[in-house]
């Protein structure tokens, strides 16, 4: 009888399906059904009292984060004289998505009264959780245009007030996943767009035999900036090569090991389909 996989088995198995066929944007964790998607009513700016609700929930978090950190992960802060070095400007950051308390990374990272988060839809959940992550600066993409018109507005906003504004670049979360995946434009068209830097931010981490992140370290890189001789198109694709090829390098140095991916099955497949098409 063959023996059940444990979770982190299947957990790993997925990973690796997905990177042997190149899928790095695949998000293999179902999101629920207990979600809305923003309209064009939806309030990105808060009111007075939600920005009162919101700096006590990001008080808390700078309190009581830093702890949890330390104490589940080993946490620690790499390389904070490449944020420093932006003084008061803005700037939009990306991360690698690794873990559901990710954003704590980030925070930690950049500040807790500086960061806000962009996430997906299906992450603008309903009742309690929603309403918490929503004022700890948490904001939710949307297919409506006048939401994301509205979204835009506020996050040009928040840019101009010398904020951090976070993207998961990669777009999937894959949990516990130690290598850089290829990034999306999305972050890189609204660094150019609102004429903000880049700051790259990675997380390298050990694991435990149960695969259970340990000795997490949060690497904030130097900052990339637009060339603004090259077309719009070209300053986005090279501002993404640079971040990545920062990533990769992060990578690199902390596990001392070069970055490689599983054979890409994708041409694999492809021949073995030749090849039984040719025996018919």
């Amino acid at each position: 009888m063959e023996k059940k996989r444990s979770r982190l088995e299947l957990r790993d198995g997925i990973q690796a399906t997905l990177e042997g066929y190149r899928r790095f944007d695949y998000d293999y964790i179902a999101f629920g059904k207990k979600w809305f998607m923003p309209d064009g009513d939806f309030r990105y700016r808060q009111s007075l009292g939600g920005r009162l609700i919101s700096g006590f929930f990001r008080t808390i978090l700078q309190i009581f984060a830093p702890l949890l950190l330390k104490v589940a992960y080993g946490c620690r802060v790499v390389g904070k004289e490449n944020r420093r070095a932006l003084r008061k400007q803005g700037a939009i950051v990306v991360t690698n998505h690794i873990a559901y308390l990710d954003t704590l990374f980030v925070r930690a990272a950049v500040g807790h009264y500086r960061s806000f988060h962009t996430m997906a839809p299906w992450n603008n959940k309903k009742g309690v959780g929603g309403w918490f992550m929503r004022h700890a600066g948490l904001w939710a993409f949307s297919g409506n245009l006048a939401a994301t018109k509205n979204l835009m507005r506020e996050m040009e906003r928040r840019l101009g007030q010398g904020k951090f504004v976070n993207f998961y670049a990669e777009q999937a979360m894959w949990v516990n996943y130690q290598k850089p995946r290829p990034m999306k434009d999305g972050a890189f068209f609204y660094a150019v767009k609102m004429d903000v830097p880049v700051l790259p931010v990675f997380c390298t981490f050990q694991k435990n035999k149960r695969g259970h992140m340990k000795k997490l370290r949060i690497h904030i890189l130097p900052a990339v900036y637009a060339d603004k001789s090259l077309p719009r198109q070209q300053r986005i694709a090279k501002m993404k090569a640079e971040a990545e090829a920062a990533w990769k390098r992060c990578y690199e140095e902390a596990y001392r090991i070069p970055l490689e991916y599983l054979p890409d099955r994708r041409g694999r497949n492809r021949a073995e389909i030749a090849a039984q098409e040719k025996q018919r």
